[in-house]
């Protein structure tokens, strides 16, 4: 196996700018290959709460179960009933974004973005 300061050296040695640009970009691959690795798998089934990252505002901390994917980035996420009951009630009266029929016991959200699911249970594989 190649050392650090061997990588070191190599990299001095490289003739132009162009040559540690090629090695710069193999090496930002390597950390988004590392990075997509340590983050949870988002899939149906799953359970977790929406993050405070959310717009908007009334959305954030809701529990459920993620669904279906809907793009490579969002998922649908079924709420539990204790999480629609909250949202039908932190909209405003006047302004409901979310039209919660009172027979409706678990309220589903669409495209939901993955970076805004925390999950909280322990995965499968």
């Amino acid at each position: 196996m190649t050392t650090l300061d061997e990588v070191r050296t190599f990299i001095r040695d490289l003739p132009d700018s162009e040559a540690v640009a090629a090695v710069q970009e193999a090496a930002t691959a390597r950390l988004l290959q590392l990075d997509n690795a340590q983050r949870p798998v988002i899939a149906p089934g799953r359970t977790g709460r929406i993050s405070t990252t959310i717009s908007p505002a009334c959305l954030r901390k809701l529990t459920g179960t993620v669904q279906q994917r809907r793009t490579p980035t969002r998922f649908d996420f079924l709420l539990t009933e204790d999480a629609t009951n909250q949202l039908r009630h932190r909209q405003d009266p006047d302004n409901p974004r979310y039209k919660i029929p009172a027979d409706v016991k678990r309220y589903r959200l669409s495209k939901i973005p993955a970076a805004a699911i925390e999950l909280d249970d322990p995965a499968d594989s």
